[in-house]
């Protein structure tokens, strides 16, 4: 077998152990420390509220035998497992939906928002940190340290609450959630047509050009706030690969041999300094999946994070709260798979290493 293959199924592989792993963890703490007939009574529809004592326990007693709620720990997680692979999730209370669509609903806004960060921060990171690491000492490298020690150094909702402070109510310029009020509340199935969920991405698919300004608009914050500790992260790796690099045998011949700067830099440099910036970009995924639910609910940008908002408002939500975390974990799981096999193409070293372990 190629060891590519070896490699991508030895990764794959991983993923369902570790939502073995996670899952059991998860639901032994939610479900344990709650006694089954608080758990039932929360699966209760509000129209029961007028039931009799008697009629209240009866019913409560035929959502306990449903749900297996009074079985022992392994079969309650066997049968929640099974529920989640055929895509039973449970009812939400709070959401007054079932979880999965009410999730699937709300994905859109977050993809939106983690791919316009991811969009920003790369490239920028990687940009930043070649300059700063090739030109060590210099002017743009000093004013680089310093811009990646504040960004390192300021938690994220500081910097939200800084930001809606001055560009928002201060000046005006950009506001929280997803759009206007003006151009939300005339956003109807008739006269636009929701092709991703993605504001910035539809309104293009719509003509509508005034729609996509006014989602870039509100987009600038929560971007911003989202992406800069992971630019000064990846910039900062980037320049310590390329400050390696610099002293490398092979860039010390070809500048003998003339060869100019600009070449030496992305033809040479940044081929081998690549590879070991996918490190911080494989942990800055799950960071950033976990940071945008954070960004979401501060700049009132109605993504995933308002299940979680909604389930923990009134009463417990036990199905809102496990949905919110099984779905968090399965994105983060994938997204690291996706960027271990990138990592594996651009340096094989990483293949080999984790076939030799």
């Amino acid at each position: 077998m190629p060891p590519f293959l070896q490699f991508l199924i030895r990764r794959f592989l991983a993923i369902p152990i570790s939502l073995l792993v996670i899952t059991t963890i998860i639901y032994g703490g939610v479900v344990l420390t709650t006694p089954p007939e608080v758990r039932a009574s929360i699966y209760m529809p509000e129209t029961n509220a007028r039931l009799t004592e008697e009629q209240r326990e009866r019913q409560i007693n035929l959502i306990i035998k449903r749900y297996h709620l009074n079985e022992p720990f392994p079969i309650q997680y066997s049968y929640w497992v099974v529920s989640l692979v055929r895509g039973e999730w449970g009812y939400s209370p709070s959401l007054n939906n079932d979880v999965l669509p009410a999730l699937l609903q709300r994905t859109p806004a977050t993809a939106e928002l983690a791919f316009y960060s991811a969009l920003l921060f790369i490239p920028l990171g990687l940009l930043a940190g070649v300059l700063a690491g090739w030109r060590q000492r210099g002017k743009f490298d000093s004013v680089f340290r310093l811009l990646a020690f504040l960004a390192t150094s300021m938690p994220s909702f500081i910097l939200a609450l800084v930001l809606i402070s001055f560009f928002y109510i201060g000046l005006g310029w950009f506001a929280p959630e997803r759009l206007s009020m003006s151009l939300s509340i005339h956003l109807t199935p008739e006269n636009f047509k929701a092709y991703t969920g993605m504001y910035t991405i539809d309104g293009l698919l719509n003509g509508r050009l005034d729609l996509v300004a006014d989602a870039l608009r509100h987009l600038a914050m929560p971007v911003f706030t989202l992406s800069i500790y992971h630019w000064a992260t990846l910039g900062r790796i980037a320049r310590s690969s390329v400050i390696a690099e610099r002293r490398r045998e092979y860039i010390i011949a070809a500048r003998a041999r003339g060869v100019r700067e600009n070449r030496l830099i992305w033809r040479h440099a940044f081929k081998n300094m690549i590879a070991p910036s996918f490190t911080s970009l494989v942990l800055s995924a799950a960071s950033l999946v976990s940071g945008v639910f954070v960004v979401e609910i501060i700049f009132r940008y109605n993504g995933i994070s308002d299940i979680i908002v909604r389930s923990m408002r009134d009463v417990p939500d036990a199905a809102a709260a496990l949905g919110f975390t099984v779905y968090s974990v399965v994105i983060v799981l994938f997204l690291m798979f996706s960027l271990d096999v990138l990592q594996a193409i651009f340096d094989p070293r990483v293949r080999d290493e984790v076939l030799r372990s």
